[in-house]
Protein backbone atom coordinates (compact mmCIF):
# COMPACT_ATOMS: atom_id res chain seq x y z
CA UNK A 1 0.00 0.00 0.00
CA UNK A 2 2.04 3.29 -1.20
CA UNK A 3 0.81 6.62 -2.28
CA UNK A 4 1.51 8.84 -5.06
CA UNK A 5 0.75 12.49 -4.89
CA UNK A 6 1.50 14.47 -8.16
CA UNK A 7 1.23 18.25 -8.78
CA UNK A 8 1.36 19.18 -12.49
CA UNK A 9 1.82 22.77 -10.94
CA UNK A 10 -0.16 25.15 -12.16
CA UNK A 11 -2.92 23.29 -13.67
CA UNK A 12 -5.65 25.09 -12.81
CA UNK A 13 -9.73 24.41 -13.97
CA UNK A 14 -11.29 28.07 -13.00
CA UNK A 15 -14.44 28.85 -10.95
CA UNK A 16 -12.53 29.88 -7.61
CA UNK A 17 -15.15 32.49 -5.54
CA UNK A 18 -12.43 34.92 -4.77
CA UNK A 19 -10.81 35.41 -8.18
CA UNK A 20 -12.07 38.96 -8.29
CA UNK A 21 -9.82 39.54 -5.41
CA UNK A 22 -6.74 38.37 -7.42
CA UNK A 23 -4.64 40.49 -10.14
CA UNK A 24 -2.55 40.29 -13.08
CA UNK A 25 -1.73 43.85 -14.60
CA UNK A 26 -4.44 45.34 -12.64
CA UNK A 27 -6.71 43.15 -14.04
CA UNK A 28 -8.66 40.47 -11.88
CA UNK A 29 -8.50 37.12 -12.38
CA UNK A 30 -12.22 36.14 -12.48
CA UNK A 31 -13.22 34.42 -15.37
CA UNK A 32 -9.19 32.85 -15.87
CA UNK A 33 -9.50 29.15 -16.31
CA UNK A 34 -6.16 27.07 -17.57
CA UNK A 35 -7.37 24.30 -18.26
CA UNK A 36 -10.63 25.11 -20.61
CA UNK A 37 -9.05 28.47 -22.07
CA UNK A 38 -5.76 25.91 -23.47
CA UNK A 39 -8.55 23.60 -24.87
CA UNK A 40 -10.32 26.13 -26.62
CA UNK A 41 -7.26 27.85 -28.34
CA UNK A 42 -6.59 24.37 -29.36
CA UNK A 43 -9.92 23.23 -30.93
CA UNK A 44 -9.63 26.73 -32.99
CA UNK A 45 -6.51 25.72 -34.19
CA UNK A 46 -4.45 28.39 -32.18
CA UNK A 47 -1.77 25.97 -30.53
CA UNK A 48 -0.22 24.70 -33.30
CA UNK A 49 3.47 24.88 -32.41
CA UNK A 50 4.92 21.60 -31.98
CA UNK A 51 1.83 20.15 -32.12
CA UNK A 52 -1.83 19.97 -33.70
CA UNK A 53 -5.73 20.09 -33.50
CA UNK A 54 -7.88 19.56 -30.59
CA UNK A 55 -6.15 19.14 -26.43
CA UNK A 56 -5.89 15.36 -26.12
CA UNK A 57 -5.37 14.11 -22.88
CA UNK A 58 -7.42 10.60 -22.95
CA UNK A 59 -5.74 9.11 -19.66
CA UNK A 60 -6.41 12.52 -17.38
CA UNK A 61 -9.63 12.79 -19.10
CA UNK A 62 -10.38 9.13 -18.15
CA UNK A 63 -9.77 9.63 -14.35
CA UNK A 64 -12.05 12.76 -14.62
CA UNK A 65 -10.40 15.70 -15.87
CA UNK A 66 -13.17 17.09 -18.13
CA UNK A 67 -15.63 16.71 -15.86
CA UNK A 68 -13.74 18.40 -12.82
CA UNK A 69 -13.19 21.19 -14.84
CA UNK A 70 -16.97 20.85 -15.56
CA UNK A 71 -17.91 21.11 -11.43
CA UNK A 72 -15.11 23.79 -10.61
CA UNK A 73 -16.41 26.54 -13.57
CA UNK A 74 -19.74 25.28 -15.01
CA UNK A 75 -17.73 24.82 -18.89
CA UNK A 76 -16.83 21.47 -19.68
CA UNK A 77 -13.77 22.14 -22.05
CA UNK A 78 -13.81 21.00 -25.70
CA UNK A 79 -12.48 17.66 -26.16
CA UNK A 80 -12.83 16.31 -22.56
CA UNK A 81 -15.86 14.50 -21.08
CA UNK A 82 -14.92 11.19 -20.83
CA UNK A 83 -17.41 8.61 -18.34
CA UNK A 84 -14.14 9.10 -15.42
CA UNK A 85 -13.04 5.40 -14.56
CA UNK A 86 -11.52 7.33 -11.33
CA UNK A 87 -12.35 9.40 -8.67
CA UNK A 88 -12.71 12.92 -9.33
CA UNK A 89 -13.63 16.29 -8.00
CA UNK A 90 -12.31 20.19 -8.03
CA UNK A 91 -10.55 20.88 -5.03
CA UNK A 92 -10.62 24.91 -3.28
CA UNK A 93 -7.69 27.01 -1.93
CA UNK A 94 -8.56 28.96 1.25
CA UNK A 95 -5.00 30.30 2.20
CA UNK A 96 -4.71 33.83 1.00
CA UNK A 97 -2.27 33.75 -2.35
CA UNK A 98 -1.90 32.11 -5.53
CA UNK A 99 1.98 31.06 -5.18
CA UNK A 100 3.38 27.85 -4.97
CA UNK A 101 4.51 27.76 -0.95
CA UNK A 102 0.15 28.59 -0.57
CA UNK A 103 -0.92 26.02 -2.59
CA UNK A 104 1.52 23.17 -1.52
CA UNK A 105 1.71 23.85 1.83
CA UNK A 106 -2.20 23.53 1.91
CA UNK A 107 -2.32 20.23 0.15
CA UNK A 108 0.19 19.09 2.34
CA UNK A 109 -2.76 19.41 4.72
CA UNK A 110 -1.34 22.79 6.50
CA UNK A 111 -3.38 26.13 4.94
CA UNK A 112 -1.39 28.98 5.73
CA UNK A 113 -1.37 30.69 9.44
CA UNK A 114 -0.48 34.00 8.08
CA UNK A 115 -0.74 36.73 5.27
CA UNK A 116 2.67 36.88 3.20
CA UNK A 117 4.55 39.73 2.44
CA UNK A 118 4.31 40.90 -1.23
CA UNK A 119 6.66 43.66 -2.67
CA UNK A 120 4.93 46.66 -4.08
CA UNK A 121 4.61 46.77 -7.85
CA UNK A 122 7.04 49.74 -8.25
CA UNK A 123 10.31 51.27 -8.69
CA UNK A 124 12.30 50.31 -6.27
CA UNK A 125 10.45 47.63 -4.96
CA UNK A 126 12.83 46.98 -2.20
CA UNK A 127 13.37 48.71 0.74
CA UNK A 128 17.07 50.15 1.06
CA UNK A 129 17.66 47.49 3.91
CA UNK A 130 17.20 45.21 1.99
CA UNK A 131 19.80 46.20 -1.15
CA UNK A 132 21.98 46.96 1.53
CA UNK A 133 22.42 43.70 2.88
CA UNK A 134 22.40 41.68 -0.46
CA UNK A 135 25.42 44.39 -1.38
CA UNK A 136 27.10 43.31 1.78
CA UNK A 137 26.92 39.93 1.33
CA UNK A 138 27.75 40.16 -2.30
CA UNK A 139 30.81 42.20 -1.83
CA UNK A 140 29.25 44.94 -4.46
CA UNK A 141 28.78 48.43 -4.59
CA UNK A 142 25.44 47.83 -6.15
CA UNK A 143 22.05 45.75 -7.29
CA UNK A 144 20.44 45.91 -10.72
CA UNK A 145 16.33 45.95 -11.13
CA UNK A 146 15.27 46.42 -8.32
CA UNK A 147 11.50 45.64 -9.39
CA UNK A 148 8.34 43.19 -10.80
CA UNK A 149 9.26 41.54 -13.64
CA UNK A 150 9.53 38.26 -15.72
CA UNK A 151 12.80 36.08 -15.57
CA UNK A 152 13.01 35.91 -19.03
CA UNK A 153 12.96 39.44 -19.76
CA UNK A 154 15.30 40.64 -16.13
CA UNK A 155 17.69 38.48 -18.12
CA UNK A 156 17.66 40.64 -21.54
CA UNK A 157 17.38 43.74 -19.41
CA UNK A 158 19.83 42.90 -17.12
CA UNK A 159 21.90 40.25 -18.20
CA UNK A 160 24.57 42.04 -20.05
CA UNK A 161 25.06 45.23 -17.38
CA UNK A 162 25.44 42.33 -14.71
CA UNK A 163 28.73 40.81 -16.60
CA UNK A 164 30.40 44.29 -16.82
CA UNK A 165 29.43 45.28 -13.18
CA UNK A 166 29.16 42.16 -11.40
CA UNK A 167 25.78 43.27 -9.78
CA UNK A 168 23.39 40.97 -8.94
CA UNK A 169 20.20 41.24 -10.52
CA UNK A 170 17.32 41.55 -7.90
CA UNK A 171 13.40 41.13 -8.70
CA UNK A 172 10.31 39.97 -7.73
CA UNK A 173 6.64 39.08 -8.87
CA UNK A 174 3.03 39.25 -7.70
CA UNK A 175 4.03 35.88 -5.23
CA UNK A 176 5.84 36.28 -2.24
CA UNK A 177 9.50 36.34 -3.38
CA UNK A 178 12.91 37.70 -3.54
CA UNK A 179 14.24 36.61 -6.84
CA UNK A 180 18.07 36.97 -7.54
CA UNK A 181 19.79 36.24 -10.64
CA UNK A 182 23.35 36.26 -11.51
CA UNK A 183 25.77 34.25 -14.41
CA UNK A 184 27.40 30.80 -12.98
CA UNK A 185 30.45 31.74 -14.95
CA UNK A 186 30.79 35.34 -14.46
CA UNK A 187 29.41 35.74 -10.92
CA UNK A 188 29.78 32.27 -9.62
CA UNK A 189 26.94 29.57 -8.48
CA UNK A 190 28.44 28.80 -5.21
CA UNK A 191 28.25 32.76 -4.65
CA UNK A 192 24.70 32.67 -5.47
CA UNK A 193 23.40 30.36 -4.08
CA UNK A 194 25.77 31.37 -0.51
CA UNK A 195 23.78 35.14 -1.28
CA UNK A 196 20.50 33.91 -1.18
CA UNK A 197 21.12 31.00 1.81
CA UNK A 198 22.21 34.32 3.60
CA UNK A 199 19.64 36.24 2.85
CA UNK A 200 16.99 33.81 3.35
CA UNK A 201 16.69 34.46 7.28
CA UNK A 202 15.92 38.50 6.51
CA UNK A 203 12.71 37.35 4.34
CA UNK A 204 11.50 34.94 6.17
CA UNK A 205 11.39 37.33 9.41
CA UNK A 206 9.09 39.41 6.68
CA UNK A 207 6.96 36.30 5.95
CA UNK A 208 8.39 36.52 2.17
CA UNK A 209 7.91 32.76 1.26
CA UNK A 210 10.73 32.34 -0.65
CA UNK A 211 14.28 33.14 -1.56
CA UNK A 212 15.23 32.09 -4.86
CA UNK A 213 18.64 31.59 -6.91
CA UNK A 214 17.81 31.96 -10.62
CA UNK A 215 21.52 31.24 -12.17
CA UNK A 216 21.69 31.61 -15.18
CA UNK A 217 24.26 31.10 -18.45
CA UNK A 218 25.09 32.84 -22.50
CA UNK A 219 26.10 35.41 -23.83
CA UNK A 220 24.52 39.23 -24.56
CA UNK A 221 21.08 38.19 -26.78
CA UNK A 222 21.45 34.47 -25.92
CA UNK A 223 21.02 34.17 -21.75
CA UNK A 224 19.55 31.11 -20.34
CA UNK A 225 18.13 29.45 -17.03
CA UNK A 226 19.84 26.90 -15.67
CA UNK A 227 18.40 23.97 -14.04
CA UNK A 228 20.46 24.85 -11.18
CA UNK A 229 17.44 26.93 -9.52
CA UNK A 230 17.13 26.66 -5.86
CA UNK A 231 14.93 28.09 -3.23
CA UNK A 232 14.85 29.18 -0.03
CA UNK A 233 11.50 28.46 1.49
CA UNK A 234 10.63 29.35 5.14
CA UNK A 235 10.26 25.83 6.98
CA UNK A 236 6.63 25.31 7.19
CA UNK A 237 5.53 25.80 11.43
CA UNK A 238 3.37 22.65 11.63
CA UNK A 239 3.68 19.19 10.77
CA UNK A 240 2.34 18.07 7.32
CA UNK A 241 2.01 15.37 5.57
CA UNK A 242 5.33 14.67 4.75
CA UNK A 243 5.82 14.78 8.70
CA UNK A 244 3.39 12.79 9.07
CA UNK A 245 4.15 9.84 7.22
CA UNK A 246 7.35 9.69 8.49
CA UNK A 247 6.97 10.00 11.95
CA UNK A 248 5.09 6.72 11.21
CA UNK A 249 7.72 5.22 10.02
CA UNK A 250 7.13 5.57 6.28
CA UNK A 251 9.95 6.67 3.54
CA UNK A 252 9.06 9.59 1.56
CA UNK A 253 10.38 10.21 -1.69
CA UNK A 254 9.97 13.77 -2.68
CA UNK A 255 10.93 14.10 -6.05
CA UNK A 256 11.09 17.85 -7.72
CA UNK A 257 10.79 21.45 -5.95
CA UNK A 258 8.96 19.16 -3.05
CA UNK A 259 12.23 19.22 -0.82
CA UNK A 260 12.57 23.07 -1.28
CA UNK A 261 8.90 23.87 -0.72
CA UNK A 262 8.94 22.13 2.47
CA UNK A 263 12.64 23.03 3.15
CA UNK A 264 13.28 19.39 3.68
CA UNK A 265 10.54 18.82 6.47
CA UNK A 266 9.67 14.83 6.93
CA UNK A 267 11.43 14.21 3.74
CA UNK A 268 13.89 10.83 3.35
CA UNK A 269 15.26 11.15 -0.39
CA UNK A 270 15.26 13.98 -2.95
CA UNK A 271 15.06 13.52 -6.61
CA UNK A 272 15.48 16.52 -8.95
CA UNK A 273 16.18 17.59 -12.32
CA UNK A 274 14.00 18.65 -15.33
CA UNK A 275 10.53 17.64 -16.04
CA UNK A 276 11.91 14.82 -18.07
CA UNK A 277 13.61 13.52 -15.79
CA UNK A 278 11.36 13.60 -13.06
CA UNK A 279 9.05 11.56 -14.82
CA UNK A 280 12.00 8.99 -14.88
CA UNK A 281 12.55 9.20 -11.15
CA UNK A 282 8.47 9.26 -10.72
CA UNK A 283 8.47 5.63 -13.25
CA UNK A 284 11.42 4.21 -10.96
CA UNK A 285 9.61 4.95 -7.99
CA UNK A 286 6.71 3.04 -8.76
CA UNK A 287 8.61 0.61 -10.12
CA UNK A 288 10.37 0.18 -6.60
CA UNK A 289 9.28 2.24 -3.37
CA UNK A 290 8.79 0.15 -0.89
CA UNK A 291 5.25 -0.74 0.77
CA UNK A 292 4.09 2.09 2.75
CA UNK A 293 6.15 4.52 0.83
CA UNK A 294 4.81 8.17 -0.05
CA UNK A 295 6.03 9.97 -2.87
CA UNK A 296 4.92 13.41 -3.52
CA UNK A 297 6.18 15.03 -6.98
CA UNK A 298 5.71 18.43 -9.01
CA UNK A 299 5.92 18.58 -12.13
CA UNK A 300 7.07 22.85 -12.56
CA UNK A 301 7.51 22.99 -16.44
CA UNK A 302 3.72 23.56 -17.22
CA UNK A 303 4.29 27.13 -14.67
CA UNK A 304 7.76 27.70 -15.50
CA UNK A 305 7.97 27.50 -18.93
CA UNK A 306 4.92 28.10 -20.49
CA UNK A 307 2.20 29.84 -17.57
CA UNK A 308 4.52 32.42 -16.58
CA UNK A 309 5.49 32.44 -20.72
CA UNK A 310 1.89 32.89 -21.57
CA UNK A 311 3.11 30.00 -24.41
CA UNK A 312 -0.17 28.19 -25.37
CA UNK A 313 1.64 25.59 -27.49
CA UNK A 314 3.61 25.06 -25.37
CA UNK A 315 1.65 24.16 -22.13
CA UNK A 316 -0.59 22.24 -24.38
CA UNK A 317 2.25 20.13 -25.46
CA UNK A 318 3.60 19.80 -22.16
CA UNK A 319 0.09 18.52 -20.99
CA UNK A 320 -0.27 16.19 -23.85
CA UNK A 321 3.32 14.93 -22.78
CA UNK A 322 2.44 14.06 -19.10
CA UNK A 323 -0.55 12.37 -20.12
CA UNK A 324 1.30 9.78 -22.15
CA UNK A 325 3.41 9.29 -19.46
CA UNK A 326 0.51 8.41 -16.91
CA UNK A 327 -0.63 6.04 -19.42
CA UNK A 328 2.62 4.29 -18.97
CA UNK A 329 2.75 4.69 -15.09
CA UNK A 330 -0.61 3.60 -14.49
CA UNK A 331 -1.21 0.07 -15.20
CA UNK A 332 2.18 -0.19 -13.57
CA UNK A 333 0.82 0.51 -9.92
CA UNK A 334 0.63 -2.38 -7.11
CA UNK A 335 -2.72 -3.61 -5.63
CA UNK A 336 -3.96 -1.20 -2.90
CA UNK A 337 -1.54 1.80 -4.84
CA UNK A 338 -3.36 5.54 -4.60
CA UNK A 339 -2.28 7.92 -7.47
CA UNK A 340 -3.72 11.40 -6.57
CA UNK A 341 -3.29 13.83 -9.68
CA UNK A 342 -4.01 17.73 -8.44
CA UNK A 343 -2.47 21.42 -8.71
CA UNK A 344 -1.37 24.22 -6.78
CA UNK A 345 -2.69 27.12 -8.63
CA UNK A 346 -3.38 28.26 -12.03
CA UNK A 347 -1.06 30.04 -14.60
CA UNK A 348 -3.38 30.68 -17.57
CA UNK A 349 -1.19 31.11 -20.46
CA UNK A 350 -4.20 33.39 -22.64
CA UNK A 351 -4.62 35.79 -19.51
CA UNK A 352 -3.41 39.18 -19.39
CA UNK A 353 0.16 40.04 -17.59
CA UNK A 354 2.67 36.85 -16.40
CA UNK A 355 1.49 36.04 -13.02
CA UNK A 356 -0.21 33.11 -11.38
CA UNK A 357 -4.35 32.54 -11.76
CA UNK A 358 -6.25 32.57 -8.80
CA UNK A 359 -8.70 28.94 -9.97
CA UNK A 360 -9.51 26.08 -8.74
CA UNK A 361 -7.61 22.56 -9.10
CA UNK A 362 -8.24 19.03 -10.39
CA UNK A 363 -8.13 16.33 -7.69
CA UNK A 364 -8.04 13.00 -9.86
CA UNK A 365 -7.43 9.42 -7.84
CA UNK A 366 -6.68 6.26 -9.39
CA UNK A 367 -6.34 2.85 -6.84
CA UNK A 368 -10.05 4.22 -5.26
CA UNK A 369 -12.78 3.47 -7.22
CA UNK A 370 -14.67 5.43 -9.05
CA UNK A 371 -17.08 8.53 -8.68
CA UNK A 372 -17.81 12.31 -7.98
CA UNK A 373 -16.08 13.30 -4.96
CA UNK A 374 -17.87 16.88 -5.52
CA UNK A 375 -16.10 20.20 -4.34
CA UNK A 376 -13.19 19.28 -1.51
CA UNK A 377 -10.52 21.52 0.02
CA UNK A 378 -7.12 21.60 -0.48
CA UNK A 379 -6.55 20.37 2.97
CA UNK A 380 -8.58 17.40 2.18
CA UNK A 381 -6.09 15.71 -0.28
CA UNK A 382 -3.62 15.24 2.78
CA UNK A 383 -5.92 13.83 4.78
CA UNK A 384 -7.04 11.26 1.98
CA UNK A 385 -3.55 10.12 1.68
CA UNK A 386 -2.72 10.19 5.28
CA UNK A 387 -5.95 7.63 5.67
CA UNK A 388 -4.69 6.02 2.93
CA UNK A 389 -1.22 4.92 4.33
CA UNK A 390 -2.73 4.37 7.82
CA UNK A 391 -1.00 7.08 9.13
CA UNK A 392 -2.34 9.96 12.00
CA UNK A 393 -3.63 13.15 10.14
CA UNK A 394 -3.35 16.93 11.74
CA UNK A 395 -5.11 19.94 10.82
CA UNK A 396 -7.78 20.84 9.24
CA UNK A 397 -8.46 18.44 6.06
CA UNK A 398 -10.98 15.44 5.95
CA UNK A 399 -10.48 12.31 3.62
CA UNK A 400 -12.84 11.44 0.98
CA UNK A 401 -12.28 8.51 0.53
Amino acid sequence: MRAFLVVIDSVGIGGAPDADSYFNDGVPDTGANTLLHIAEACARGEAEDGRSGPLALPVLDGLGLGRAAELASGTLPPGLGATPQGRWGAATESSKGKDTPSGHWELAGLPVPWDWHYFPDEQPAFPQDLIDAVCKIAGTDGTLANCHGSGTVMLDRFGAEHIRSGWPICYTSADSVFQIAAHEDHFGLERLLDLCERMAPMLHEMKVGRVIARPFLGEEGAFRRTSNRHDYAIRPPEPILTNWAQEAGRTVHAVGKIGDIFSMEGINQLHKGDDATLMRHLSELVDNSGDGSLTFANFVEFDSLYGHRRDVSGYARALEWFDTELGRLLPRLRDGDLLVVTADHGNDPTWVGTDHTRERVPVLIAGAGTGALGQVAFADVAASVAAHLGVPARGPGKSFL
